[in-house]
């Protein structure tokens, strides 16, 4: 295992997700690694989910796949539950909080959003230099609250925004988003091969107007805000 494809942040866009998964194989990486969110605001997350399944070697939850379980009288989330079936559920509700391995003597670590929460966001754009390096922290949910060795390199989700940073206690980087990515889909290649782990973002173009056609043709709640946030990056948060 030396090179591996980490995606993240799907939204149920099953047109981006399908333009990656192509990518990625067309790229000859050893393994997938799924972040989480593979559900909500996009409004194919059962095919999504049946081919993360399909495709990738592990898989971990975020906040999506937490909440799109609890009762809401939000109507569109309800319509996005009501697009799953009890498979799906039953899946995400197995999903684990995080993956760790070593990869040429690096402990490696990735969650969603945070090492304590997957509801806990931090962007380094906005948020203070301890709030960011507490992303390298050992947490109860790692299961590494009482280890003194620390992630030399942690992957993470949830924020959408594609960054890599050198910090004195090592790197770190946000993959970005599969399917809410205002540019192009992204995904990140960790590569091993030659000694050293190479960290390398790919920009996948997929049909927007596609993705809209289907949730149209699904008679998709909340298509206005879908539209919104994959035509012109207007995020809205949802309230459950």
């Amino acid at each position: 295992m030396t090179r591996i494809a980490i995606i993240s942040d799907i939204h149920g866009n099953l047109t981006a997700l399908v333009s990656v998964l192509k990518d990625i194989e067309k790229r000859g990486v050893d393994q997938i690694y799924c972040l989480g969110d593979l559900v909500g605001k996009g409004p194919r997350g059962s095919e999504c989910i049946e081919l993360v399944r399909k495709h990738c070697d592990k898989v971990i939850h975020g906040n999506w796949d937490v909440f799109i379980r609890d009762e809401t009288d939000n109507e569109i989330i309800k319509w996005s539950q009501s697009q799953l079936t009890n498979e799906d559920f039953n899946y995400l509700a197995s999903l684990p909080f995080h993956i760790e391995f070593e990869l040429n003597g690096k402990l490696i670590r990735c969650f969603h959003a945070s090492p304590r929460s997957v509801f806990e966001r931090i962007a380094p754009e906005y948020h203070p230099l301890e709030k960011c390096l507490s992303l390298f922290q050992n947490s109860e949910e790692t299961k590494s609250h009482h280890s003194k060795r620390t992630p030399d390199i942690v992957f993470y989700g949830d924020i959408h925004i594609t960054l890599l940073r050198s910090y004195e206690i090592g790197t770190l980087c946000n993959v970005g988003s599969v399917g809410l990515d205002l540019i192009d889909a992204t995904y990140v290649i960790v590569d091993g091969s030659y000694g050293t782990n190479s960290i390398n973002f790919v920009r996948v173009p997929y049909d927007r107007e596609v993705e809209l056609k289907a949730a149209r043709e699904l008679g998709m709640v909340g298509y206005e805000q879908y539209y919104k946030e994959i035509m012109y990056d207007q995020f809205m948060e949802m309230k459950k």
